[in-house]
């Protein structure tokens, strides 16, 4: 696998123009993504929530259909698997819960009996794990969290984010993809069949599920982010202004590392080096001054709007809107706003 590096301003994701392989040619797209040895077989491992797939999955489908031949695995939900968008989708409904042993090893099996020469996968928690435990099962090759493909080249982040590395594969490789740094395709689901393999004993096993809560949205999969800071001067006022505001924007909620430090909301909200990255259509920064570890997890977000009374804050430089006056009077006035 070829290697390079490039600098990354913080404002990368914002410049970039997705190339649509059916604008340039799907055959070169195919070749391109093996060295130039024609269409691939490429494994989808889609994810479900509850009775559907996840847009992250989706996502992954649509950029598995400029690579080669694809073919979809979902896990848990026959449901799930009807609608992902692939020619034939392998269904082992029977596994519900995420076992790293076996998705591991049906993964593999599926990828294997279909002469696959690629996988890719949404990096959701999920994709994470499962990612490189599938590379190393199979023993191909990993790229971790790619951001963008390029003709045969895939483009990741290195050293959070400052700069970026150009990776192209010449064999068979495991890709997870940053969820919404790819568009969704049109493309329609396929036909369903039940996966028959083997499904190997796990020496774990899942006693129960907790559930986040209904309507709440993953951070690190949410189209709008809404995330709050220490401008918000007291834990009271997150749930006063911050949720309120991210349900009416059907939004994920986030916060900086100050207020998740102090105990005002739990570390799994947390945006940032030392928390979760996300890269949302919106993100709206309340109250945040913009450290720099904090700018590591958001600064790849399309557009960003910040609020803050401090005209100096570090945020406005990544902003493409910024708001300088009181939060405490911003916030209301926008839910007034989306009220009417």
């Amino acid at each position: 696998m070829r290697h390079g590096i490039t600098p990354a301003g913080a404002r990368w994701r914002r410049n970039h123009r997705w190339r649509d392989a059916r604008h340039e040619g799907r055959d070169t797209a195919r070749q391109a993504a093996h060295g130039g040895e024609g269409i691939v077989s490429v494994i989808i491992i889609g994810e479900a929530d509850g009775s559907a797939i996840k847009p992250a999955s989706q996502q992954a489908a649509a950029l598995a259909a400029q690579l080669g031949d694809s073919v979809g695995l979902v896990f848990g939900s026959n449901s799930a698997a009807s609608q992902l968008a692939a020619p034939r989708v392998v269904s082992a409904s029977a596994l519900e819960s995420y076992d790293a042993l076996q998705f591991t090893a049906v993964a593999a099996q599926v990828a294997r009996d279909a002469g696959a020469t690629a996988v890719v996968i949404a990096a959701t928690a999920m994709g994470k794990d499962l990612g490189p435990r599938l590379a190393a099962e199979l023993g191909w090759g990993y790229i971790a969290d790619a951001l963008e493909y390029d003709g045969g080249a895939w483009i990741r982040p290195n050293y959070a984010g400052k700069v970026l590395a150009r990776l192209e594969p010449n064999s068979a490789f495991v890709a997870t993809l940053r969820p919404n740094a790819f568009p969704a395709g049109d493309g329609t689901a396929g036909a369903v069949e039940e996966f028959s393999g083997e499904v190997p004993d796990s020496p774990a096993m899942t006693v129960g599920m907790e559930s986040a809560g209904s309507g709440m949205v993953e951070l690190t999969e949410a189209a709008i982010v809404v995330s709050g800071g220490r401008g918000l001067e007291e834990a009271e006022n997150y749930d006063k202004l911050i949720r309120p505001l991210g349900t009416a924007l059907g939004a994920a909620c986030g916060a900086s590392r100050a207020i998740v430090d102090a105990g005002w909301v739990p570390h799994s909200h947390q945006v940032g080096q030392t928390g979760k990255t996300v890269t949302p259509e919106l993100y709206m920064a309340v109250g945040i001054s913009g450290a720099i570890q904090h700018l590591g997890g958001m600064s790849g977000s399309k557009c960003i709007v910040a609020i803050n009374k401090d005209a100096e804050a570090p945020i406005f430089k990544v902003a493409d809107y910024g708001i300088v006056h009181d939060l405490f009077e911003i916030v209301p006035a926008l839910m007034a706003a989306l009220d009417d």
